[in-house]
């Protein structure tokens, strides 16, 4: 399964006020292992950004002036996360602002290239009620080294989700059972499946049969031994 973790820094808190997306990143994950292989860039986004918003990620107007506009990636980052499961903290917002710099260009929604999208936070709020969930929160809880997170940055910030994600998730893999060509047999109702597998078994050898017989011996010498009253019957 290929998964990706996204993550995205804005000029503001709300698309619908014209605030625009400054750095996407993108982590694959592919059958649960963190791959080398991650998509991240800046953008231009032609409009001031809040100083609240600067306070938290730290990226300024002045370093994105020569930055590319999303118009100008959204090729190459569809192309990345098409028909992958896109994997969000608060995704609400992070989609939000995706399907509205999506829009501008009259491209459909993010949900279109996806083939799902989780919300971690959800998640974490289910696990976790009435706790704090935000991802210094949670790596703190499954004791993840954020020590490098001074400010919010998109990619290091996926990357800690994805940590966060396979901690959350641990005991839930998949186990992959290799089984016989042979089809399944199905009763009338359909309930039932059954395989038969073959295996081989190992007889014991004539010293490991003497032991044996040699161990039942000594625990006879305490009383009646059950397992020689069952021989003797067989």
């Amino acid at each position: 399964m290929r998964q990706i973790f996204l993550d995205t820094e804005t000029t503001g808190l709300y698309p619908a006020q014209g605030h625009r997306i400054i750095e996407i990143a993108a982590v694959e994950v592919i059958n649960r292992r963190i791959t080398s292989q991650h998509y991240h860039v800046y953008l231009n986004p032609d409009r001031e950004i809040d100083a609240g918003a600067q306070e938290v990620h730290g990226i300024t107007l002045e370093f994105l002036q020569d930055k590319p506009r999303f118009a100008d990636v959204v090729g190459e980052f569809l192309d990345f996360v098409q028909d992958s499961e896109l994997i969000i903290h608060n995704a609400p917002f992070d989609v939000g602002f995706l399907n509205a710099e999506l829009g501008r260009i009259e491209k459909p929604g993010i949900e279109s290239v996806a083939s799902g999208i989780i919300d971690t936070l959800k998640m974490a709020k289910e696990m976790r009620p009435g706790q704090r969930n935000n991802l210094d929160a949670l790596c703190r809880h499954f004791g993840i080294d954020n020590s490098k997170r001074t400010l919010h940055g998109a990619l290091l910030d996926a990357e800690l989700l994805a940590d966060v994600y396979l901690a959350m998730t641990r005991g839930q893999e998949s186990l992959i059972i290799d089984m016989l060509d042979t089809p399944a047999h199905n009763d009338d109702n359909d309930a039932l499946h059954i395989q038969t597998i073959s295996q081989k078994v190992l007889l014991a050898d004539e010293t490991e049969v003497a032991a044996h017989q040699q161990y039942l011996q000594s625990l006879a010498k305490g009383g009646a031994c059950i397992w020689q009253e069952l021989q003797q019957t067989e």
